[in-house]
């Protein structure tokens, strides 16, 4: 009995997907307008895959190979319950033989026996039943529930994972256009501090240090670029919709990003049994339980029949003697009797490997329960944060806005202008760490309580 791991591969990603996002925040995104498409340039003749959040998720779960895999363990699993259920019906076997003596003779004294050549044909009917086969089929259906909840576990980190991405897009993405608004209003004190510089009134200085601070924008602005690209071939994997499709996404993080709601889930109830790992980890233990009582059924006799005909012909007029019967029945009653105490110590090891199964749940269930409390603590804590750095951005853009404007009138210096675009860009990088934090926090709440 197989059941479908995703555990590994969700860990594989979760890490991947940390280094993309990771690679974007470092270069000061900040959060805006707009909606999102594919950055790299596009032939014509690819399709365009024009995408809600909620139609990605849902293209996801219909298109993605590894959830494809979790549905076929599912049919695996219902045809090996009915491998365990057919080995305790009827089999029937037919069988064809042909035998050529080479024309030897029996010597019986004074009645010699022909052994001309001969074909037999011949049918068996059997049924034999167990008390493992019994067990083995209720644990087939264990394995079944197994699978199910699996493939639902599957469905739902899919889902989260989707959601994820494409609201990392959609940050990336509008930060690439605040950059970009950034970049010209430096070019533009570019442009006017080294026409001050060719009248005498500015040095050259000042225009060398806004040079410097225009083209570290221009290399932020290309580095976002590149990992936003990344962003979409990981949405592309997710959607398993191949590189041939051009990904566009139709909504904004205006349409998505609903603080309130988030913080919401703070006030929902922690249900065990709606966890998929609490389910997963239940089911096992009761595997384990029965496997007690798997061990126990070598005690059980076992019960066999058969019933066989046989037909046989001689290929000769001349006499001979046919001792093949045409009808035979047979019954078997097994009964297990000495085993030198194999059979009770595999009893005692199923007992110890349920108990251990007990262990492990209980010693999960408080980590689940812990694990509640601290993704609620941390969803406060970013939601929080959020807000703290969606007011000093404001904040860090008007001042932005404010030096800008008294240096266009030499009431400020080139300096001040540094400063004030560095404290900018580290708002805005502290606003888009806590955007996607909060987005986190959330989604890691939602999949634990199940929502």
């Amino acid at each position: 009995m197989e059941t479908v791991n995703t555990t590994d591969n969700h860990k594989v990603m979760k890490k991947y997907l940390t280094a993309i996002v990771a690679l974007a925040v470092a270069v000061f995104p900040v959060a805006g307008q707009g909606q999102g498409s594919a950055p790299a340039a596009q032939a014509d003749s690819i399709e365009r895959l024009e995408l809600t959040l909620e139609e990605a998720q849902d293209y996801a779960v219909e298109n993605n190979r590894s959830l494809q895999n979790a549905s076929l363990q599912v049919r695996q699993a219902y045809a090996a319950r009915w491998q365990t259920i057919a080995t305790m019906l009827p089999q029937v076997n037919a069988s064809l033989d042909y035998s050529d003596m080479c024309g030897y003779v029996m010597d019986l004294g004074a009645f010699p026996i022909a052994m001309p050549a001969s074909g037999t044909i011949g049918i068996t009917a059997s049924i034999a039943l167990s008390g493992s086969q019994i067990m083995g089929a209720l644990l087939n259906n264990l394995s079944i529930e197994m699978n199910s909840i699996t493939e639902k576990k599957s469905e739902s980190d899919l889902r989260n994972t989707t959601s994820y991405i494409y609201m990392s897009i959609l940050a990336i993405e509008e930060t690439v256009g605040l950059l970009d608004n950034n970049l010209k209003n430096l070019q533009k004190l570019y442009e006017m501090t080294q026409h001050s510089v060719l009248v005498g009134v500015a040095e050259q200085t000042d225009a060398d240090q806004i040079s410097v601070q225009v083209s570290g924008m221009e290399n932020q602005i290309n580095t976002t670029k590149r990992s936003l690209e990344m962003l979409y071939n990981s949405l592309a994997l997710q959607l398993g919709c191949g590189v041939e499709k051009e990904i566009v996404l139709t909504q904004t993080l205006d349409d998505l990003l609903d603080s309130e709601s988030m913080v919401s889930l703070l006030h929902t109830d922690f249900d065990l049994e709606r966890n998929y790992d609490y389910q997963l980890l239940k089911k096992n233990t009761e595997l384990s339980k029965k496997q007690i009582t798997l061990a126990a059924m070598d005690y059980v006799p076992t019960l066999s029949a058969y019933y066989q005909y046989s037909a046989k012909k001689y290929f000769s007029d001349e006499m001979t003697m046919n001792m093949t019967p045409p009808n035979a029945i047979g019954v078997t009653l097994s009964v297990p009797i000495w085993s030198s105490g194999q059979r009770a110590a595999a009893i005692t090891e199923k007992k110890l490997a349920y108990r251990a199964a007990q262990n492990t749940m209980d010693d999960t269930e408080d980590q689940l329960l812990v694990q509640d409390r601290q993704l609620r603590y941390n969803l406060a804590s970013s939601y929080e944060n959020y807000t703290t750095q969606k007011k000093n951005i404001e904040v860090s853009q008007k001042v932005f806005d404010n030096i800008s404007n008294k240096f266009e009138h030499g009431y400020a210096s080139s300096l001040e202008v540094t400063n004030a675009s560095t404290t900018l860009l580290t708002a805005q990088s502290n606003y888009i760490q806590a955007l996607l934090e909060m987005v986190n926090s959330h989604i890691e709440l939602k999949k634990l309580l199940n929502k």
